[in-house]
């Protein structure tokens, strides 16, 4: 599924304000990556991105560039290290997401839900 790349409704804080200047740079790329990987509709991938677990997630892009990875190499290894993670009972008790499914695309459907939640 591949869809538009839409535009942070959130310059301040979530990915967009963690990445500060190289922001409108790993945007797209950030973006395209995380809908190609959990197969989210665009809308779900700006919540999550645009939100606390978007702040989470670029901090782990800024710690692989701080290890020398450029971004599309950091986003593509931070995408994948949060997709090989897995939600445990604990965190699925606290969420009500599913225990064992992947906590990237759990979370970017959670973000999308609460979304969506929102504009009703």
């Amino acid at each position: 599924m591949t869809s538009p790349t839409l535009p942070t409704e959130n310059t301040a804080w979530g990915f967009w304000g963690t990445m500060g200047e190289q922001a409108e740079a790993a945007w797209p790329v950030a973006f395209a990556a995380i809908q190609q990987a959990t197969g989210a509709e665009a809308e779900a991938v700006r919540a999550f991105l645009d939100g606390r677990h978007g702040r989470h997630f670029a901090d782990g892009v800024q710690d692989a560039m701080h290890a020398g990875a450029g971004i599309t190499e950091a986003i593509a290894a931070t995408t994948a290290r949060r997709m090989g993670w897995r939600i445990n009972r604990r965190t699925a008790r606290e969420t009500g997401l599913p225990a064992g499914r992947p906590y990237l695309s759990g979370f970017v459907l959670d973000a999308g839900i609460a979304a969506e939640a929102a504009a009703a």
